[in-house]
């Protein structure tokens, strides 16, 4: 396991073979697989349960209740949310729970919002928002993401 001196963690559920850069906060809650790499300028909360050979990119921010299987790769500034109605000071009990698939690609500047699953061996397009639940090996592009290929 790698990592970099200048991140914070907090969390001792990290598998081996695992790497985390830079201005990386993950708190002691989380935990992460085997083989992954997190890249600078993350931030990843306690109720979060990263899976085996998962890539996170920069600017990637995993908040509480958010669930990644193994071999998935999330792209730079990727946007995941928990809370349906958020409001200044005011916190949600019921936190909704997001969970990404194996194999699921996500790409760049996509947001995906609480609640969603995304399928397995799906892949969700650059900047698209993810409003409902993605089927198992299909590709998602747009606002809101609509499904436009089956891909297996």
């Amino acid at each position: 396991m790698f990592i970099h001196k200048l991140s914070d963690v907090a969390s001792s559920n990290i598998g081996e073979g695992t790497r985390i850069w830079q201005f990386s906060v993950i708190l002691e809650g989380a935990r992460i697989g085997k083989d992954c790499n997190i890249c600078a300028h993350t931030f990843i909360e306690n109720k979060v349960l990263i899976g085996h050979r998962v890539t996170i990119k920069s600017g990637v921010y995993l908040w509480d209740g958010i669930f990644i299987d193994d071999d998935v790769f999330i792209g730079p500034n990727a946007t995941f949310t928990n809370d349906k109605y958020p409001i200044s000071k005011v916190y949600s009990k019921d936190i909704l729970e997001t969970k990404i698939a194996k194999g699921v690609s996500i790409g760049a500047n996509a947001t995906i919002l609480p609640g969603i699953t995304i399928g397995e061996g799906a892949m969700v397009g650059a900047g698209a928002v993810v409003t409902r639940n993605v089927p198992s090996n299909t590709l998602v592009v747009g606002n809101p993401a609509k499904v436009i290929k089956v891909l297996r």
